[in-house]
């Protein structure tokens, strides 16, 4: 596996999301309705694949293994990605607190929940602009080819150890229904095209 390559295709299928998941929440915004069972999809997508998945690999192998060969971890690029990493998942608790709520939700509610949504997609655009543009290629000028492929090799061991068998399809598939359930709702500039999805290799 070339990881920076996987974790790059992953990128494309968590911004496709955010953007559908902006729509849907302003949806249920401008309609005043509750759809618990939704955000609670989303919220799956994103717990388990976005930070489970895709952000286990980076701080468990990547982010390691820089730190290993001289990046700092207390500053600089890699404390700001631990950062913003626990920024989105205190957002996707937020999210997924409403998909539990045992009462319909109320205008502050909707209110809330849009803001998380935009608040989430905000933060792993630009998040994932900063990993795209300077740290994945810092790891790649810095990083001898030979101690990148064995982050890649830890990438399939991770996939194959704590991602378990079938996730994989499973979230491909929940992507790919997410995104087209929620095109027509997608602001112009960000209408999805078929994901790419990379956490399979």
């Amino acid at each position: 596996m070339d990881a920076i390559e996987t974790l790059m295709g992953e990128h494309r299928v968590i911004e496709q999301v955010c953007d559908a998941l902006v729509g849907f929440a302003e949806e249920l915004r401008r309609k005043g309705t509750t759809d618990k069972e939704e955000l609670g999809r989303f919220v799956t997508f994103l717990r388990e694949f976005a930070d489970g998945c895709h952000h286990g690999k980076e701080e468990d192998i990547l982010f390691r293994t820089m730190t290993e060969h001289g990046f700092p971890s207390n500053g600089g690029p890699i404390a700001v990605m631990l950062h913003e990493h626990d920024q989105g998942r205190a957002l996707i608790r937020a999210m997924a607190g409403k998909a539990a709520q045992d009462a319909p939700w109320s205008a502050a509610d909707l209110q809330e929940v849009e803001a998380a949504a935009h608040g989430y997609s905000g933060l792993l655009h630009a998040h994932i602009h900063k990993e795209d543009a300077i740290l994945y290629p810092m790891a790649e000028q810095h990083l001898p080819p030979a101690v990148m492929a064995e982050v890649g090799e830890a990438c399939e061991r991770f996939e194959a150890e704590r991602t378990g068998a079938g996730a994989h399809e499973r979230y491909h598939a929940l992507a790919e229904e997410l995104i087209r359930r929620h095109a027509g709702s997608i602001h112009p500039g960000a209408q999805p095209s078929p994901p790419r999805f990379g956490c399979a290799g």
